[in-house]
């Protein structure tokens, strides 16, 4: 009798979403380093560097294994990138690098010396003008796809942009080490791409009258929650919001000094930081929100939730909304502020450990890596118990 679990299928289904994993473990990484945290202990930056090597050990095998199923099975990768799913995770490969270049900053110029903060600048404007290219290619594709509808809208429609919109975040973490005459350029580029991928996001999300306009909000308000096992998910639409602020945040404190463009840099600066802290706040508080909604929906299926990748949705984008409390805090100088900060870092942590030991049965159970269980299956989100009844007026009318 042949083992229906042979090597050939698990390969086969070996997905781009397979990226969330070294994404959710280098944004845990970033986390744990000192220079984010507010409260620090002895021991805390070898606990950051730990996490962040066994993220490099992490992306490396994720690389290997996807590449080796593209190899194997010829068309796999075209495929990949044009299915209507699948594709989307695209994304997670590049956020996966965003964390890695952002972690040089954090654990290896402090290490390293001078020469690696040339390698940081010159892997940003790579980073920066790769991310930008798969963008607008997959949005091409995403718009001109037959197989994607309104209804089956989820936050993942929102990954093809948020590498590119993860510019921002990286120029913050490395902006501050570079010469003037190099950070101000990282700073405005980041910027950039923060502001781009904000933008995309907020017509993703926001309500719209034209019918022809992709709307997250829009889309619930019609049809419901997503099914069950898209609900992790949910928390994607956390992450825009939370690294807008963080990046802006980042990058005004990283204004260097000696520019004097728009006059004294001590005036220069500290306009910056008050505009980027109070519109850090005002941007935040959208996150806090569809953070809200994301547990509310949640745990309202928690007993119907069986392991997909899109578990690891529980942490990445809820480390930048973290990160954000912790330097609003900072900013503001509030001990209470940085220790809700603190105290959602030891829930991230074990969220983390959680989804990780998931992840685990999930392949020994044949949960995920299999025939119909994977990125590779596209959703019909019009189709499960939860979807709202579609009423007509008169409908409504005579319940009344």
């Amino acid at each position: 009798m042949k083992n229906p679990r042979k090597m050939g299928t698990l390969e086969k289904h070996f997905t781009w979403a397979n990226y969330t994993f070294p994404m959710s473990t280098g944004g845990l990484a970033l986390l744990l380093s000192e220079q984010t945290q507010g409260f620090v202990f002895p021991g805390l930056q070898t606990i950051g560097k730990v996490v962040y090597v066994f993220d490099l050990v992490v992306f490396t095998l994720v690389t290997a294994a996807i590449t080796y199923r593209f190899v194997k099975f010829p068309g796999t990768l075209k495929a990949s990138i044009t299915h209507p799913t699948e594709a989307l995770f695209l994304g997670t490969s590049t956020l996966s690098l965003a964390s890695i270049i952002a972690g040089i900053a954090r654990y290896g110029i402090p290490s390293c010396g001078p020469w690696l903060v040339v390698v940081y600048r010159i892997l940003f404007w790579i980073y920066f003008l790769i991310t930008f290219a798969l963008a607008v290619g997959q949005y091409s594709l995403l718009f001109t796809s037959p197989l994607l509808r309104i209804q089956d809208m989820t936050p993942a429609w929102d990954l093809p942009i948020f590498p590119f919109m993860l510019s921002g975040t990286v120029a913050s973490s490395g902006a501050a080490l570079q010469p003037p005459n190099q950070a101000i350029p990282m700073i405005v580029g980041g910027l950039t791409a923060q502001g781009l991928g904000m933008c995309i996001s907020i017509m993703m999300y926001g309500i719209t009258a034209n019918v022809y306009q992709a709307s997250y909000v829009r889309r619930m308000i019609q049809w419901g929650f997503p099914s069950p096992n898209s609900r992790p998910g949910m928390f994607i639409a956390v992450g825009p919001p939370s690294f807008t602020s963080l990046a802006i945040i980042g990058l005004a404190n990283d204004f260097p000094q000696h520019y004097n463009y728009f006059g004294a840099d001590s005036v220069t600066i500290q306009i910056l930081r008050v505009l980027a802290t109070f519109s850090s706040i005002f941007i935040w508080s959208l996150s806090l929100w569809f953070f809200c909604i994301s547990v509310v929906a949640n745990l309202a299926v928690r007993k119907q939730l069986s392991f997909r990748l899109n578990w690891y949705a529980y942490v990445f984008p809820n480390v930048g909304f973290t990160i954000t409390i912790i330097a609003l805090g900072k900013n503001l100088r509030s001990q209470g502020v940085m220790a809700v900060g603190s105290a959602m870092t030891l829930l991230l942590v074990a969220m983390w450990i959680f989804v990780f030991i998931h992840h685990v049965k999930a392949v020994i159970n044949r949960e995920i890596l299999f025939e119909g269980k994977d990125e590779d299956v596209y959703v019909n989100e019009k189709k499960h118990a939860h979807v709202k009844p579609n009423k007509s007026v008169s409908d409504i009318e005579k319940e009344a």
